[in-house]
């Protein structure tokens, strides 16, 4: 073989090995690069899988939160609801009726039934104006309205509107909740009756002579 024929096969080589190592070195780095991408893609999902578990455990702490809350406000309510109630005793009244035949007139003690003890100190302050308002009402009533057991009901539903009065609560009468829009705010205000700071009237005595 010639120098110039061992030297042109030399060149053909040469360029071959080249091109290998080439080939190999990109196989490589794609390799590398793919290994790389798969570590940052486990990682990722590793951080983004923790990620989740911690909001997930903040949100179970804050449904414990609001459920200890609404717990503590059922709790609270039930309390209440089970606290003794509270009595305010009226002076008796004693009022000359409104009968024609003869000269009648009663005796009657009442007792208050408030919503706490804070309310029963505020009703003195009120006292002269609520006893007022109900020897008023006493005053239109006659002996056969007072002797009948819907007489007296009804005088308890009054007594605790004219007690309500002076401090500011205002209660529909009798004769207005007749008409169908009486009724509908009878029914507001009926939903209102836990804010008022007086619950019912009973009867201690009730004297006809």
């Amino acid at each position: 073989m010639s120098a110039a024929a061992a030297a042109t096969d030399a060149g053909d080589v040469a360029p071959k090995k080249g091109k290998k190592k080439l080939i190999i070195i990109v196989v490589a780095v794609v390799a590398l690069l793919g290994v790389v991408g798969g570590g940052a893609a486990v990682y990722l999902s590793k951080k983004a899988a923790a990620a989740a578990e911690a909001a997930a455990a903040e949100d179970d702490e804050e449904d414990d939160g609001h459920s200890t809350k609404k717990a503590a406000s059922k709790e609270h309510k039930k309390d209440e609801k089970h606290a003794p109630p509270v009595f305010v005793p009226l002076d008796p009244f004693v009022v000359n009726l409104a009968d024609r035949e003869a000269d009648r007139f009663a005796q009657v003690g009442m007792t208050l039934e408030v919503n706490d003890a804070k309310v029963g100190d505020e009703i003195k302050a009120y006292m002269p104006a609520i006893r007022n308002n109900v020897l008023l009402l006493l005053s239109h009533k006659t002996s056969q309205e007072l002797m009948e057991p819907e007489g007296k009901e009804q005088l308890a539903r009054e007594v605790r509107r004219e007690a309500l009065r002076p401090m500011g609560y205002e209660l529909p009468d009798e004769e207005e909740a007749s008409t169908s829009k009486k009724k509908k705010k009878k029914k507001a205000a009926a939903e209102d009756e836990e804010v008022l700071p007086i619950k019912s009237v009973q009867f201690s005595s009730f004297i006809i002579q």
